[in-house]
């Protein structure tokens, strides 16, 4: 869980929703920087997002500009081990 700097993941997932996957590794590193992208969701939403520790939470259409300026504000953000 080391090798890499951040987790972008979807909410919609075959197998685990993506507040499940970022609770998931935030329990082995807290510190993770996770962006969250979600169309549509009744489970979660911003602020739900923030309340569990994920960073961003990106509504689909996902414009590449923002994208790249909320992963450039995670990084800079990023909280050492």
């Amino acid at each position: 869980p080391d090798k890499f700097d951040l987790i972008i993941s979807d909410m919609t997932m075959p197998k685990m929703t993506g507040d499940e996957l970022a609770k998931k590794f935030m329990a082995i590193r807290p510190n993770i920087p996770i962006i969250l992208c979600t169309g549509f969701s009744e489970r979660i939403n911003e602020e739900k997002a923030k309340a569990i520790g994920i960073r961003k939470f990106i509504m689909k259409p996902i414009v590449m500009r923002e994208m790249a300026e909320a992963i450039r504000q995670v990084l800079a953000e990023k909280v050492p081990l």
